[in-house]
Protein backbone atom coordinates (compact mmCIF):
# COMPACT_ATOMS: atom_id res chain seq x y z
CA UNK A 1 0.00 0.00 0.00
CA UNK A 2 1.21 3.47 -0.63
CA UNK A 3 -0.26 6.24 2.51
CA UNK A 4 0.13 9.41 2.46
CA UNK A 5 0.48 11.00 6.19
CA UNK A 6 -0.22 14.72 6.88
CA UNK A 7 0.77 15.35 10.06
CA UNK A 8 0.44 18.46 12.38
CA UNK A 9 3.22 19.13 14.59
CA UNK A 10 1.42 21.65 16.74
CA UNK A 11 -1.86 19.47 17.51
CA UNK A 12 -2.62 18.22 20.92
CA UNK A 13 -0.40 16.65 23.42
CA UNK A 14 2.35 15.83 20.64
CA UNK A 15 2.97 12.86 21.93
CA UNK A 16 4.66 10.90 18.94
CA UNK A 17 1.58 7.96 18.77
CA UNK A 18 1.80 8.89 14.83
CA UNK A 19 4.97 7.17 14.61
CA UNK A 20 3.72 4.46 16.11
CA UNK A 21 1.16 3.82 13.76
CA UNK A 22 3.50 3.50 10.61
CA UNK A 23 5.38 1.09 12.62
CA UNK A 24 2.26 -0.89 12.93
CA UNK A 25 1.18 -0.24 9.88
CA UNK A 26 4.05 -0.91 7.49
CA UNK A 27 4.79 -4.29 5.37
CA UNK A 28 6.54 -5.26 2.79
CA UNK A 29 6.83 -3.59 -0.29
CA UNK A 30 4.65 -0.47 0.95
CA UNK A 31 5.36 3.40 0.90
CA UNK A 32 4.35 5.33 3.67
CA UNK A 33 5.31 9.58 2.99
CA UNK A 34 5.11 11.84 6.14
CA UNK A 35 4.44 15.45 5.39
CA UNK A 36 4.28 17.56 8.22
CA UNK A 37 3.17 21.35 9.15
CA UNK A 38 3.20 23.28 12.08
CA UNK A 39 0.59 25.23 10.24
CA UNK A 40 2.97 27.60 8.64
CA UNK A 41 2.86 25.36 5.44
CA UNK A 42 -0.42 25.01 3.67
CA UNK A 43 -2.25 21.64 4.54
CA UNK A 44 -3.78 22.20 0.53
CA UNK A 45 -0.24 22.50 -0.50
CA UNK A 46 0.78 18.71 1.08
CA UNK A 47 -1.91 16.76 -1.05
CA UNK A 48 -1.33 17.78 -4.60
CA UNK A 49 -0.55 14.78 -5.30
CA UNK A 50 -3.02 12.50 -2.86
CA UNK A 51 -4.40 10.68 -5.89
CA UNK A 52 -1.64 8.83 -6.07
CA UNK A 53 -2.00 7.11 -2.90
CA UNK A 54 -3.97 4.33 -1.43
CA UNK A 55 -4.97 6.09 1.94
CA UNK A 56 -4.37 9.34 3.25
CA UNK A 57 -3.88 9.86 7.15
CA UNK A 58 -4.45 13.58 8.64
CA UNK A 59 -2.86 13.65 12.10
CA UNK A 60 -3.71 16.25 13.95
CA UNK A 61 -7.52 17.76 16.36
CA UNK A 62 -10.30 18.52 14.48
CA UNK A 63 -9.52 21.18 12.50
CA UNK A 64 -6.30 19.75 10.67
CA UNK A 65 -8.57 16.67 9.77
CA UNK A 66 -11.40 18.97 8.20
CA UNK A 67 -8.85 20.66 6.37
CA UNK A 68 -7.54 17.71 5.03
CA UNK A 69 -11.41 16.55 4.39
CA UNK A 70 -12.44 20.02 2.54
CA UNK A 71 -9.31 19.34 0.21
CA UNK A 72 -10.24 16.10 -0.40
CA UNK A 73 -13.66 16.51 -1.00
CA UNK A 74 -15.30 15.01 -4.33
CA UNK A 75 -11.84 13.09 -5.14
CA UNK A 76 -12.45 9.38 -4.11
CA UNK A 77 -9.19 9.64 -1.74
CA UNK A 78 -10.04 7.20 1.19
CA UNK A 79 -9.11 10.00 4.45
CA UNK A 80 -8.21 8.35 7.46
CA UNK A 81 -8.98 10.37 10.34
CA UNK A 82 -6.08 9.76 13.31
CA UNK A 83 -6.77 11.93 16.51
CA UNK A 84 -3.85 13.88 17.63
CA UNK A 85 -5.69 16.43 19.20
CA UNK A 86 -7.50 17.81 22.09
CA UNK A 87 -11.21 16.82 21.87
CA UNK A 88 -11.01 14.77 18.55
CA UNK A 89 -14.90 15.08 18.08
CA UNK A 90 -14.76 13.63 14.68
CA UNK A 91 -12.94 9.90 15.80
CA UNK A 92 -15.86 10.26 18.67
CA UNK A 93 -18.80 10.65 15.90
CA UNK A 94 -17.35 8.06 13.87
CA UNK A 95 -17.00 5.43 16.67
CA UNK A 96 -13.35 4.85 15.44
CA UNK A 97 -10.25 3.16 18.36
CA UNK A 98 -7.61 6.15 19.35
CA UNK A 99 -5.38 3.52 19.61
CA UNK A 100 -2.29 3.61 16.66
CA UNK A 101 -2.13 -0.12 15.97
CA UNK A 102 -6.09 -0.41 15.87
CA UNK A 103 -6.07 2.67 13.67
CA UNK A 104 -3.33 0.90 11.43
CA UNK A 105 -5.47 -2.23 10.77
CA UNK A 106 -8.39 0.05 9.68
CA UNK A 107 -5.91 2.00 7.51
CA UNK A 108 -5.08 -1.83 5.86
CA UNK A 109 -8.19 -2.49 5.44
CA UNK A 110 -9.50 0.30 3.69
CA UNK A 111 -13.09 -0.07 4.86
CA UNK A 112 -14.96 2.95 3.98
CA UNK A 113 -17.84 5.26 3.49
CA UNK A 114 -18.84 8.47 1.95
CA UNK A 115 -19.93 11.60 4.19
CA UNK A 116 -21.39 15.15 3.57
CA UNK A 117 -18.57 18.34 4.46
CA UNK A 118 -19.69 21.29 4.72
CA UNK A 119 -18.04 24.59 3.82
CA UNK A 120 -18.03 27.91 5.59
CA UNK A 121 -17.63 31.88 3.54
CA UNK A 122 -16.98 34.49 5.58
CA UNK A 123 -14.93 37.87 4.49
CA UNK A 124 -13.85 35.91 0.94
CA UNK A 125 -12.36 32.93 2.23
CA UNK A 126 -14.16 29.90 2.14
CA UNK A 127 -13.13 26.97 4.42
CA UNK A 128 -14.64 23.63 5.34
CA UNK A 129 -15.63 21.90 8.27
CA UNK A 130 -17.04 18.30 9.21
CA UNK A 131 -18.38 18.82 13.08
CA UNK A 132 -20.09 22.01 13.13
CA UNK A 133 -19.42 25.93 12.62
CA UNK A 134 -20.65 28.97 14.29
CA UNK A 135 -21.24 32.36 15.81
CA UNK A 136 -21.27 33.80 19.25
CA UNK A 137 -21.22 32.11 22.17
CA UNK A 138 -19.52 28.96 21.04
CA UNK A 139 -16.68 30.96 18.84
CA UNK A 140 -15.71 33.09 22.30
CA UNK A 141 -15.56 29.32 24.23
CA UNK A 142 -13.56 28.25 21.32
CA UNK A 143 -11.12 31.22 21.62
CA UNK A 144 -10.66 31.37 25.36
CA UNK A 145 -10.26 27.52 25.56
CA UNK A 146 -6.94 28.22 22.83
CA UNK A 147 -4.61 28.99 25.36
CA UNK A 148 -4.86 25.98 27.78
CA UNK A 149 -5.56 23.51 25.67
CA UNK A 150 -2.53 21.57 26.05
CA UNK A 151 -2.42 22.19 30.12
CA UNK A 152 -6.40 20.94 30.78
CA UNK A 153 -7.31 19.12 27.46
CA UNK A 154 -11.01 19.25 26.79
CA UNK A 155 -11.39 20.98 30.66
CA UNK A 156 -10.33 24.14 29.17
CA UNK A 157 -13.54 24.37 27.27
CA UNK A 158 -15.46 24.32 30.52
CA UNK A 159 -13.34 26.83 32.29
CA UNK A 160 -13.81 29.05 29.13
CA UNK A 161 -17.54 28.56 29.42
CA UNK A 162 -17.57 29.18 33.11
CA UNK A 163 -15.85 32.61 32.26
CA UNK A 164 -18.29 33.92 30.07
CA UNK A 165 -21.67 33.73 31.37
CA UNK A 166 -22.71 36.93 30.65
CA UNK A 167 -22.11 36.87 26.23
CA UNK A 168 -22.42 39.40 24.12
CA UNK A 169 -26.08 39.07 22.86
CA UNK A 170 -27.10 40.20 19.14
CA UNK A 171 -30.05 41.04 16.72
CA UNK A 172 -29.52 37.77 14.67
CA UNK A 173 -31.25 36.83 11.18
CA UNK A 174 -30.60 33.28 9.85
CA UNK A 175 -32.16 32.39 5.83
CA UNK A 176 -32.45 28.90 5.37
CA UNK A 177 -32.59 27.97 1.93
CA UNK A 178 -33.84 31.07 1.33
CA UNK A 179 -36.38 31.12 4.10
CA UNK A 180 -35.72 33.95 6.65
CA UNK A 181 -36.14 33.68 10.79
CA UNK A 182 -35.15 36.47 12.87
CA UNK A 183 -34.76 36.83 16.28
CA UNK A 184 -32.40 37.70 19.00
CA UNK A 185 -29.47 35.53 20.91
CA UNK A 186 -26.18 34.65 22.02
CA UNK A 187 -24.80 32.92 18.84
CA UNK A 188 -25.95 30.13 16.10
CA UNK A 189 -25.08 26.50 15.28
CA UNK A 190 -24.50 24.99 12.13
CA UNK A 191 -24.07 21.08 12.13
CA UNK A 192 -23.23 18.19 10.26
CA UNK A 193 -21.72 15.60 13.31
CA UNK A 194 -24.12 16.11 16.34
CA UNK A 195 -21.95 14.54 19.26
CA UNK A 196 -19.52 16.59 21.75
CA UNK A 197 -18.01 15.47 24.66
CA UNK A 198 -19.40 12.95 26.99
CA UNK A 199 -21.30 11.54 24.16
CA UNK A 200 -23.82 15.16 24.23
CA UNK A 201 -25.42 15.51 21.56
CA UNK A 202 -27.18 19.13 20.47
CA UNK A 203 -29.82 17.00 17.83
CA UNK A 204 -31.87 14.21 18.62
CA UNK A 205 -30.28 12.75 15.50
CA UNK A 206 -26.69 12.36 14.25
CA UNK A 207 -27.17 12.06 10.30
CA UNK A 208 -23.43 13.56 8.73
CA UNK A 209 -24.92 11.57 5.55
CA UNK A 210 -28.42 12.89 4.82
CA UNK A 211 -27.58 16.03 3.08
CA UNK A 212 -28.81 18.70 5.65
CA UNK A 213 -27.14 20.72 8.03
CA UNK A 214 -29.23 21.28 10.99
CA UNK A 215 -29.49 25.18 12.70
CA UNK A 216 -29.38 25.37 16.16
CA UNK A 217 -29.97 29.63 17.03
CA UNK A 218 -29.30 30.31 21.15
CA UNK A 219 -32.01 32.76 21.77
CA UNK A 220 -31.16 32.71 25.66
CA UNK A 221 -30.02 36.17 27.56
CA UNK A 222 -27.02 34.48 29.44
CA UNK A 223 -25.56 30.91 29.49
CA UNK A 224 -27.59 30.00 32.68
CA UNK A 225 -30.48 30.38 30.32
CA UNK A 226 -29.01 27.60 28.06
CA UNK A 227 -28.29 24.82 31.18
CA UNK A 228 -32.00 22.89 30.35
CA UNK A 229 -30.74 22.53 27.01
CA UNK A 230 -27.39 20.88 27.75
CA UNK A 231 -29.27 18.70 30.50
CA UNK A 232 -32.04 17.81 28.00
CA UNK A 233 -29.21 16.63 25.70
CA UNK A 234 -27.70 14.23 28.39
CA UNK A 235 -30.97 12.90 28.73
CA UNK A 236 -30.77 12.24 24.93
CA UNK A 237 -28.18 9.66 26.01
CA UNK A 238 -31.02 7.60 27.78
CA UNK A 239 -33.15 7.31 24.75
CA UNK A 240 -35.86 9.38 26.75
CA UNK A 241 -35.66 12.33 23.65
CA UNK A 242 -36.79 15.19 25.27
CA UNK A 243 -37.54 18.40 24.35
CA UNK A 244 -34.58 21.68 24.02
CA UNK A 245 -36.44 23.87 25.59
CA UNK A 246 -37.18 27.68 24.39
CA UNK A 247 -33.78 28.55 24.51
CA UNK A 248 -33.10 27.21 21.13
CA UNK A 249 -34.81 27.05 17.77
CA UNK A 250 -33.86 24.10 15.50
CA UNK A 251 -34.04 24.18 11.98
CA UNK A 252 -32.78 21.89 8.73
CA UNK A 253 -31.12 23.21 5.04
CA UNK A 254 -28.70 22.74 2.77
CA UNK A 255 -27.46 26.59 2.90
CA UNK A 256 -27.62 28.98 5.20
CA UNK A 257 -26.70 32.60 5.72
CA UNK A 258 -26.25 34.02 9.27
CA UNK A 259 -26.20 37.82 10.41
CA UNK A 260 -25.92 39.46 13.57
CA UNK A 261 -26.16 43.05 14.66
CA UNK A 262 -23.83 43.52 16.54
CA UNK A 263 -21.50 41.26 14.37
CA UNK A 264 -20.21 38.09 16.11
CA UNK A 265 -17.16 36.17 15.76
CA UNK A 266 -16.99 33.17 13.69
CA UNK A 267 -15.28 29.44 14.60
CA UNK A 268 -15.67 25.91 12.27
CA UNK A 269 -14.44 23.31 14.09
CA UNK A 270 -12.95 24.64 16.84
CA UNK A 271 -10.72 26.67 14.45
CA UNK A 272 -11.26 30.53 15.12
CA UNK A 273 -10.16 32.78 11.95
CA UNK A 274 -10.80 36.42 13.60
CA UNK A 275 -13.71 36.73 10.52
CA UNK A 276 -17.13 37.81 11.85
CA UNK A 277 -20.58 37.15 10.92
CA UNK A 278 -22.08 37.46 8.59
CA UNK A 279 -21.34 33.84 7.17
CA UNK A 280 -22.53 31.66 4.85
CA UNK A 281 -22.95 27.29 5.08
CA UNK A 282 -23.57 24.71 2.77
CA UNK A 283 -23.44 21.28 2.78
CA UNK A 284 -21.21 19.18 0.50
CA UNK A 285 -23.44 15.61 0.26
CA UNK A 286 -21.36 12.72 0.34
CA UNK A 287 -18.03 13.86 -0.95
CA UNK A 288 -15.56 12.59 1.57
CA UNK A 289 -14.81 8.87 1.67
CA UNK A 290 -14.06 8.04 5.17
CA UNK A 291 -11.76 4.82 6.15
CA UNK A 292 -14.51 3.20 9.35
CA UNK A 293 -14.47 1.40 11.73
CA UNK A 294 -16.85 -1.77 12.25
CA UNK A 295 -18.83 0.00 14.75
CA UNK A 296 -19.30 2.96 13.20
CA UNK A 297 -20.30 1.31 9.77
CA UNK A 298 -23.38 0.14 11.54
CA UNK A 299 -23.77 3.22 12.94
CA UNK A 300 -23.87 5.33 9.58
CA UNK A 301 -24.66 2.79 6.89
Amino acid sequence: MKALIINNLASGYQDGSIYDFVRSFTEDGDEVCMRSTDGTTSIDGLLDDASDFDVVVASGGDGTVTSVAYALANTGVPLLPYPAGTANLLSLNLAQPNEPHALAKLARRCETLDFDVAEIEAEGEKHGFMIMAGAGYDATIMESAAPNKKFFGTVAYFLAAGSNIVPQRSKIAVTIDGERHETEGLGVLVINFSKIQFDISFTHTNQPRDGMLDVIVMKAKNAFELLPAVFAAMLDRDGDFPERGDSLEIYQGKEVRVEADPAFEIQYDGEVPKSKTPFVARILPKAVRVVISDEGKALFE
